[in-house]
């Protein structure tokens, strides 16, 4: 099976911020070749021409043109690229600036002064640690970690200011104001001060704060730290399993990168009979962006109920395209898609093959997924096999929606200066089941009035009966 990787947040969870200004930049050129590139070789490109008429495309076209003639740097220069990829979908699709394409510099200019004047506040950061040390409730003080900031979170009437307590970067100082979390709103200022504005701030775990469910604006909480399992995997994006109870097992898997592999197998062998000798099992796929379908096999025997019928894909034959597929596939596939250059070429001899994953296990008896809007590709693709089973309920939010079209491809532009990703398969069913945009919807929706930090206790409570 291919890799099914993605773009969305889910390889760097926490971004730094870049100090460094960029070289000059060809925009123009750079867009003439990832245009070309991408219309020749993206499985996607034509699907969405055909669904969204030539006239649109041209229009789209047009406008980023005349954006890409003002491109002040390589950063405005690769927003405006990615502008122009996502006319096509939100996944398996980007552009990378990359690491040789950035010069370091001492150079001051107007867009990063240093905002002497700038609102602060007086808070002792020892003192606010012995506040923290006598806080019954929980919330979101504390001092977080953004990596390139050190941000201490006080509450002051109705809003929670976020202030700066230690900067690697010379536009923040200490005592400044970073952002404000207001009870509908947060107002965070970007690294030359701007502001930036969410609609919420939400607890992902007891230590993990994120603003909009944007990974870039994302924190780790550093004091005080709570008792919280599901924040280490994401730091470290190691699988975790723990007994919850004599009835339920919970299974932490946060990627299906093919690196991880051997960990997932690892957990999975070293408490089989417990999981076979429990009644429930929670498996907790929460930020899991996918990665590779292998990753997933172990676990579906524990599940199925029964044959799984799984959507096959075609892949697009392009010259660059069969250079990216041929450490992957068989002698024979990759000469039929060198055979068929320009052309769709089925993956598996059928469209619907059928996996058997053999004897079904009496426990456990029920299997609670939990899923969130970070779900995609691969992740995506073992939903749609768990769902097949008897035993399977979805809980959380809809997916990401990042599956129709995969398999993902990454080249470098000739300038050197951005990385090109974009997917080289399209599935079977477009028009009956389709994914991108769209996600998958879980059969229990968990809404905002439960905390995410409070999920795996609620699917608990409801596999317990309570």
């Amino acid at each position: 099976m291919l890799l099914r990787k993605n773009l969305f947040l889910i390889l760097v969870l926490f971004a730094v911020a870049v100090t460094a200004f960029a070289q000059d930049c060809d925009c123009d050129s750079n867009f003439t070749w990832v245009k070309q590139t991408f219309e020749q070789n993206d499985a996607g490109f034509q699907y969405i021409i055909d669904k969204k008429g030539q006239a649109a495309y041209d229009i789209h076209n047009q406008l980023i043109v005349e954006r890409v003639k003002t491109a002040k740097d390589i950063y405005d220069c690769a927003n405006i690229l990615n502008e122009w990829l996502h006319f096509f979908r939100k996944g398996h699709i980007g552009i990378e600036i990359l690491p040789e394409a950035i010069k370091n510099t001492e150079q001051e200019n107007e867009e990063y002064q240093l905002f002497p004047d700038w609102e602060t506040t007086d808070i002792d950061t020892l003192e606010f640690k012995k506040y923290l040390d006598n806080k019954k409730d929980f919330d979101f003080e504390g001092i977080w970690d953004g990596r390139t900031y050190k941000i201490g979170v006080k509450r002051i009437d109705n809003q929670y200011i976020g202030f700066i307590i230690d900067s690697k970067v010379k536009e923040w100082k200490t005592g400044q104001i970073k952002f404000r979390i207001y009870p509908d709103s947060v107002i965070y200022y970007l690294q030359n001060h701007s502001a930036k504005k969410f609609n919420h701030a939400n607890l992902l775990s007891k230590n993990l704060l994120f603003f909009n469910y944007d990974a870039e604006f994302s924190f780790i909480r550093d004091y005080p730290k709570y008792e919280d399992k599901f924040s280490n995997s994401v730091i470290d994006f190691k699988p975790y399993f723990e007994i919850l109870n004599k009835k339920t097992c919970y299974l932490r898997i946060p990627s299906f990168y093919e690196e991880f592999c051997k960990n997932i197998d690892s957990v999975i062998d070293s408490n089989r009979q417990k999981i076979t000798k429990t009644e429930n099992l929670i498996i907790d796929l929460r930020l899991n962006g996918g990665g590779s379908d292998i990753c997933w096999r172990n676990i579906m025997p524990f599940i199925v109920t029964n044959p799984v019928r799984v959507k096959s894909c075609y892949l697009l034959s392009t010259e660059l395209n069969n250079q990216h597929y041929k450490p992957y596939l068989s002698e024979e596939l990759m000469n039929r898609l060198n055979s068929n250059l320009g052309k769709f070429v089925l993956m598996h001899g059928k469209e619907y093959p059928v996996a058997d994953y053999g004897k079904i296990r009496k426990s456990p008896k029920q299997i609670a997924i939990i899923v969130d809007k970070y779900c995609a590709s691969s992740t995506e693709q073992f939903l749609l096999s768990a769902k097949q089973s008897k035993k399977v309920k979805i809980f959380g939010t809809i997916t990401a929606g990042a599956l129709d079209f995969a398999n993902l491809h990454s080249v470098k532009s000739p300038s050197n200066d951005f990385l090109l990703s974009y997917a080289t398969s399209k599935d079977v069913d477009l028009e009956n089941f389709p994914i991108d945009d769209i996600g998958i919807q879980p059969d229990f929706y968990l809404d905002n009035s439960i905390q995410e930090y409070q999920w795996v206790d609620y699917v608990n409570d409801i596999l317990n009966g309570k």
